[in-house]
């Protein structure tokens, strides 16, 4: 959604003034709370998650509730990652991107006071 656009804008650098396409001036992104996100409408019980295991019969389909309940970060990286280029600058930046389903992290040293 919204916040997704805002995360893939800074993983690619786009929000600085030297941006250039060819070369890999994003920022590191950490995203805290990632449970607590709000979706509009019906989406969360008509939203869909489909994964493949890579044998026969093999699909099988999550709603956006059940992949809450479980993975609350892989929701906020699938929904970024589908925003951002598909290559291996694109692989690199969501190297970048990091989501805690809680408040507690690692990075405390790198909070930005800005927002």
């Amino acid at each position: 959604g919204r916040i997704s656009s805002e995360i893939a804008i800074l993983l690619q650098g786009k929000h600085k003034p030297g941006y250039v396409p060819y070369l890999n001036t994003g920022d590191y992104v950490v995203v805290v709370n990632a449970e607590k996100i709000h979706v509009t409408g019906k989406k969360i019980e008509q939203k869909k998650y489909y994964r493949h295991s890579g044998y026969h019969g093999g699909l099988t389909e999550r709603t956006l509730q059940q992949m809450l309940d479980k993975h609350p970060d892989r929701v906020i990286r699938q929904s970024v990652k589908g925003m951002l280029p598909k290559n291996i600058p694109g692989r690199r930046m969501l190297g970048r991107l990091k989501v805690y389903s809680g408040s507690e992290h690692p990075h405390q040293a790198q909070i930005n006071s800005a927002g």
